[in-house]
């Protein structure tokens, strides 16, 4: 008997869900509370690693950051303001193909842009802050579960 195909494997709260290309399985979606600030600052000296949500990236010319408004450094450059956040339910396979494209594409068709992150475990999608109710309507029309993640 041959295997499916598979798309996903998705190692969430509840086991191991794997999808295949012919069964579609319900994708969970968490909103998070809280209002977002992308930022680029002076250096991390002044970044809050221990808060809640603090992504960092740095390249040869800049030090970003993204965290909740509430924990902008004193150092900050420069910033945008706005910025709600949702991120995929679950641990993500590495091998898995697709799922952070799928959403930009669902959400380009309603022409709001994103800001995507990842981290080991799953992706982050970022948008404005006027945009998120229709981004979230717009994946749960599209059989993504919504479900608020409290900070």
């Amino acid at each position: 008997m041959p295997q499916p195909a598979l798309d996903a494997i998705l190692n969430t709260p509840k086991g191991i869900i794997l999808r295949n290309r012919r069964e579609r399985s319900v994708m969970n979606i968490q909103s998070i509370d809280g209002d977002f600030s992308v930022c680029q600052v002076a250096d991390y000296s002044q970044v809050p690693l221990d808060a809640p949500f603090c992504f960092t990236g740095r390249t040869d010319d800049e030090y970003s950051l993204v965290c909740l408004t509430q924990d902008v450094p004193f150092n900050t450059v420069a910033r945008e303001d706005g910025w709600k956040a949702f991120r995929i339910e679950g641990s993500l396979d590495f091998s898995l193909i697709g799922v952070l494209a799928r959403i930009a594409a669902l959400l380009a068709e309603e022409q709001i842009s994103i800001f995507a992150l990842s981290t080991f475990n799953t992706d982050y999608i970022l948008v404005k802050k006027e945009n998120e109710e229709r981004a979230l309507r717009k994946l749960a029309e599209q059989g993504y579960q919504i479900q608020s993640c409290g900070l």
